[in-house]
């Protein structure tokens, strides 16, 4: 067994494996399991490169501050780097990037700094530019610069390339991949076009951005829109973009990108994150569109363990309207944890308060419908226990029935949806009723998120 001196050592080398279950037409179609570097995702390469010839050339000092705005996995490959190098590490991040790759960072030890996602370059707030800014006031710091930086694609051109093309034995048609700051895709362009002149480079793009068009038609569009796949998808073009062995593209809407991670898991057991759901779609359109058999490969970019808050929660995908529920017509559309699936988080009346407490916390909701049985007695929420419990710790242990609100307004499913507002004027939710029977609560954030889902109907 090979014993790596440290874990940098085990970035790279990430094996193939073939698509068994999906349709993939007449072609086969291999993944690079690009999750498999220790940072978890295909970003580990370029902060190595970016960091090591920074150092080499003595851009990058001893005790120095690297900065970098990034939508997350460059940063995780920044802040594995770093700390084994023993660099401080500032990233700004857009907030639109899930709570695990947020947490990741910080318990990495890198200095994250959140700013708006609805802006675009050329704002002060856009993540970028932002990012750039900090470089600039700071003391002995270092600006990655991903998108402008040439050891970025130079990452790709000398590792990632030779990898594919070893492990497929130079018999390989056409790569699927995705742009964020574009070092993969000018990379491997450069590779191949030596190296495998012959071979399709195929652009998998989120709905809402600008590549897709440009790729089609040459031109720059200003109108990108948004889309919530993370890490990849631009609405400019990076200073480092090479897209001229690019000619074909799909543009993957954030449903079917979803979807298709989901599926991933479900039938291959590979557990990607949101960008290999594009990518893999896209990769499964190019193979069923081909009348001979090819050899295709696309990457699975990072570990779906950082999107298990949203792609991979139901009532997450759910709220987006990424996954088809049965409409009743009635107020049973608008709740989100139905009692008659069993997805209601419920306490009963002769529990403690503190399994109320952990309920919330693990949950994230801040009340609970009190359950005698099949019969709603209660609510219970964060200040019901708070009240309860302020300078008498020991009630933890009480009874939810001394804590909960006994005097309930309930509405009936068949009620119009204006009927909800006066409930929550009053700082109440909804309780729905079906004649005695009580289905679920309708909070707020439950109404937004029905009437969201309407207008993108």
């Amino acid at each position: 067994m090979t014993v790596c001196n440290n874990v940098l050592e085990l970035i790279g080398n990430t094996p193939l494996v073939r698509v068994n279950h999906l349709d993939t037409g007449p072609c086969e179609l291999y993944l690079k399991l690009e999750n498999q570097n220790p940072g978890g995702s295909i970003k580990d390469r370029i902060a190595l490169k970016m960091i090591e010839e920074a150092e080499r050339r003595g851009d990058l000092k001893p005790g120095a501050t690297i900065v970098e705005g990034t939508a997350g996995n460059t940063g995780l490959g920044l802040a594995l780097v770093a700390a084994q190098k023993g660099y401080r590490l500032v990233l700004v991040i857009p907030d639109k990037m899930s709570r695990e790759k947020i947490s990741n960072l910080k318990a990495m030890g890198a200095e994250v700094i959140i700013t708006r996602s609805d802006v675009g370059k050329g704002h002060p707030e856009y993540y970028q530019d932002l990012a750039q800014s900090i470089a600039e006031e700071t003391e002995n710091a270092y600006f990655i610069n991903q998108f402008g930086n040439p050891d970025n694609p130079l990452a790709h051109e000398t590792m990632t390339g030779p990898e594919i093309l070893e492990q497929t034995g130079n018999e390989l048609d056409a790569v699927v991949i995705g742009v964020g700051s574009s070092g993969t895709i000018t990379g491997l362009s450069r590779y191949f076009a030596h190296a495998a002149p012959d071979l399709d480079l195929v652009l998998a793009d989120p709905e809402g951005s600008i590549l897709a068009d440009y790729i089609a038609t040459g031109k720059v569009r200003e109108d990108a829109g948004g889309w919530l796949v993370e890490g990849i998808g631009e609405d400019f073009l990076p200073s480092i973009s090479d897209f001229t062995r690019v000619h074909k593209a799909y543009s993957i809407s954030d449903r079917e990108s979803f979807l298709t991670a989901r599926e991933l898991l479900k039938k291959e057991g590979l557990l990607g994150g949101s960008s290999t759901g594009t990518l893999v779609a896209a990769a499964l359109r190019y193979c069923r569109e081909q009348t001979e058999p090819k050899k295709v490969l696309s990457l699975v970019c990072d570990t779906g363990n950082k999107y298990l808050s949203k792609v991979y929660n139901d009532y997450w995908m759910r709220e987006q309207g990424f996954i088809d529920t049965e409409l009743h017509g009635d107020l049973r559309d608008l709740i989100a944890r139905p009692v008659t699936t069993h997805d209601a988080i419920t306490v009963g009346p002769d529990e403690p308060l503190s399994n109320a407490y952990k309920r919330m916390k693990l949950y994230d909701v801040s009340q609970l419908p009190v359950l005698d049985g099949e019969r709603i007695v209660g609510l219970i929420d964060e200040s019901d226990i708070l009240l309860a419990v302020y300078n008498h710790e020991e009630r933890f242990s009480e009874p939810v029935s001394n804590a909960m609100v006994t005097k309930l307004e309930s509405i009936q499913v068949d009620a119009d949806i204006d009927d909800l507002l006066p409930m929550f004027n009053n700082d109440h939710v909804a309780i729905v009723m079906e004649g005695e029977r009580f289905l679920g609560l309708i909070t707020r954030v439950d109404l937004l998120n029905y009437l969201r889902r309407r207008a993108d109907r």
